[in-house]
């Protein structure tokens, strides 16, 4: 039977390499590396790539008492929106030397916190949350306990850790704006949950948006959803149809919402744009393979990732940061869900 050749050691990466094995370790920790003349630090790479060496992150987090992890707490996974984030976040944090262990709740608080319990278990040195409500009291609690943890996409009131949002009023006028210059007048806004922040946030852009366009704000145009979800963005419009709700566009949510929509006008004959115009909010992938292409809010999620990633490490190095909050910049999408009011709209 053919042996097995033993896993290749610093020691070994070190002798080929011509330096100590202190040397080598620091050379290919992120952490440490600046502590390394560049040409030592190429040698050692280029010599541990040759070996095929992996680093230990057990012995590693033995010797220095620190694991090199963080959790990263996501609502629903098979919300696109989420992937771009977590990829923006590993972007930030392997270069660095962590690993990220991800946890899906299912917007269940029940899971939620068995998963961060889990994930303090493995002894995370921060957290990167996405899924938090107005009143979260498990964020309280571990806020309260000294927990690191960073907000992506929401906010809690009371708690002063740091956060990373898209700017939604900024999103919500560009998304109003655009309607009202196609001589839109009755708008509908399909509002997310108002148990989060970011439902509020876009609702109240959306009231303040229409106001500031010279437009009737009507409260009977506006249905809060209850889930972020497609389901829930038909039954708000429908709710809106079989009230007689006269409107000739909708602002939706997110774009999970508005597709909703798309279902509604597919059961009662509706076109869209020629009878109700969408927008949605956050540019999801594949929206412009829709029948027809969504118009839609884009916000970077990559880079809030890597930006929640970057707060994140910043706190940990520097526990007593003060903490701040990121509005990252929106941009409207125009696509075909939109178009100038005709006489046959809504």
């Amino acid at each position: 039977m053919k042996k097995l050749r033993a896993a290749p050691t610093l020691r070994d990466v070190a002798a080929l390499a011509g330096v100590h094995a202190t040397t080598a370790s620091r050379a290919l920790n992120p952490q440490t590396r600046p502590l390394v003349n560049a040409d030592t630090v190429r040698k050692v790479i280029r010599a541990a790539e040759s070996l095929g060496y992996q680093p230990n992150p057990i012995a590693r987090s033995l010797k220095t008492a620190r694991s090199f992890t963080v959790g990263l707490v996501i609502p629903d996974l098979t919300n696109p929106l989420f992937p771009p984030i977590v990829r923006g976040a590993e972007s930030v944090l392997l270069p660095a030397g962590y690993n990220a262990w991800i946890v899906n709740t299912d917007n269940d608080a029940d899971r939620e916190r068995a998963q961060v319990e889990s994930l303090r278990s493995r002894q995370v040195e921060g957290l990167i949350v996405a899924t938090a409500l107005l009143d979260h009291p498990l964020l309280t609690e571990l806020h309260a306990h000294g927990v690191r943890v960073v907000l992506v996409n929401r906010r809690v009131g009371g708690i002063e850790a740091p956060s990373i949002t898209g700017d939604d009023a900024a999103g919500v006028a560009s998304a109003v704006g655009h309607l009202a210059d196609l001589g839109h007048r009755r708008i509908a806004h399909l509002a997310g949950p108002q148990s989060t922040s970011t439902g509020v946030a876009r609702a109240r852009a959306f009231r303040h948006a229409v106001t500031d366009r010279g437009l009737e704000y009507d409260p009977t145009l506006v249905v809060e959803c209850e889930h972020w979800a497609e389901a829930d963005g038909a039954r708000a419009l429908r709710s809106l149809l079989e009230a007689g709700r006269r409107f000739t566009a909708v602002v939706a949510g997110n774009d999970l919402i508005a597709l909703g929509c798309y279902d509604v006008f597919a059961e009662r004959g509706l076109s869209c744009p020629d009878d109700v115009s969408v927008v949605g909010f956050n540019d999801m992938p594949f929206l412009d393979k829709m029948r027809p292409p969504l118009t839609t809010v884009s916000v970077p999620h990559y880079e809030v990732g890597a930006e929640a990633a970057r707060m994140l490490l910043e706190t940990i190095e520097d526990p007593d940061r003060v903490a701040r909050s990121v509005l990252m910049p929106t941009s409207l999408v125009v696509r075909g869900s939109t178009a100038p009011v005709t006489g046959s709209g809504r």
